[in-house]
């Protein structure tokens, strides 16, 4: 048993009730707890969020992020990479792992994900006068790589990968405007506060989320959940990052399908002004 496991074990029998559930269903659920959402622990504890706050705060812990981080630290060395790979493994045993735990990530995301929300998340942006693009962290890269790609239409846009900016931004929208708002976790205070900005100034949201039940899904007008188990919490993201690219990229296609004959000369304006960038 993890030291942090031990230390659970130790104050249980001082915590309150509320508290005590959480304790009992991180102690037999550790490998679960790492690749959940706070929302999905109390559910599972049948208790609730502000509960499994106060059993983070009764374990000396800033959060659930914080325990989720203690818990992953009690596991084999490797796991901190990647939950497939061992510490044997030659490199193309590696190759083969990620490329087939890549390529199943966005399978199931295929099977997964409410393409009757891809199609209304479309449909706002086709008609928004101005979109906003946030994330932090490795969102963030996410968020820049999806205004890289919608600038190039013509529509006004921006992205914000810092907290101060984000907030900034969100108290000048409008009704008219949309946030695409990016959070693998669905649980970051910053983009959270952000969106609720934005959402009482009468925008609408789009949030790209790893989990349905997150805290930021239920502040989204559209929520599209790629429900990926992020394969190492300690490292960078790796497959929720690669599904979160591919949704960026159908709804770009899709929007620009929509008003294909005022975007396909605005794209080959674009096109043209890189020509003489190039060898």
């Amino acid at each position: 048993m993890g030291k942090t496991l031990m230390n659970i074990r130790s104050i249980k029998d001082r915590l309150r009730n509320s508290e005590k559930k959480v304790a009992e269903y991180v102690l037999s659920h550790p490998d679960k707890v790492i690749r959940s959402s706070i929302t999905d622990v109390a559910e599972e504890a049948a208790t609730s969020e502000p509960s499994v706050i106060r059993f983070c705060r009764s374990m000396g812990l800033r959060g659930f992020m914080d325990l989720k981080l203690k818990l992953a630290r009690d596991l084999p060395s490797s796991k901190y990479i990647h939950e497939n790979v061992s510490e044997d493994d030659s490199l193309p045993e590696i190759f083969n792992k990620l490329f087939n735990s890549s390529r199943e990530s966005i399978s199931n995301t295929m099977r997964s994900l409410d393409l009757k929300l891809m199609e209304q998340a479309c449909d706002a942006l086709a008609k928004a006068r101005r979109i906003e693009f946030y994330g932090v962290g490795g969102s963030g890269v996410v968020a820049r790589d999806a205004y890289h790609k919608f600038f190039r239409l013509g529509i006004a846009c921006s992205v914000y990968d810092d907290p101060h900016m984000q907030v900034m931004s969100a108290a000048l929208l409008g009704e008219q405007d949309v946030v695409v708002a990016i959070s693998h976790s669905g649980s970051t205070r910053d983009i959270l506060e952000s969106i609720a900005i934005a959402k009482n100034k009468g925008a609408t949201i789009i949030g790209i989320v790893g989990e349905h039940k997150s805290p930021m899904a239920k502040l989204c007008d559209i929520t599209l959940s790629v429900n990926i188990q992020e394969a190492a919490l300690r490292f960078a993201p790796m497959a929720s990052r690669l599904v979160q690219l591919v949704v960026i990229d159908v709804l770009f296609v899709s929007v620009a399908m929509k008003g294909f004959d005022k975007f396909k000369e605005r794209l080959d304006d674009v096109k043209h002004s890189l020509v003489d960038k190039r060898y």
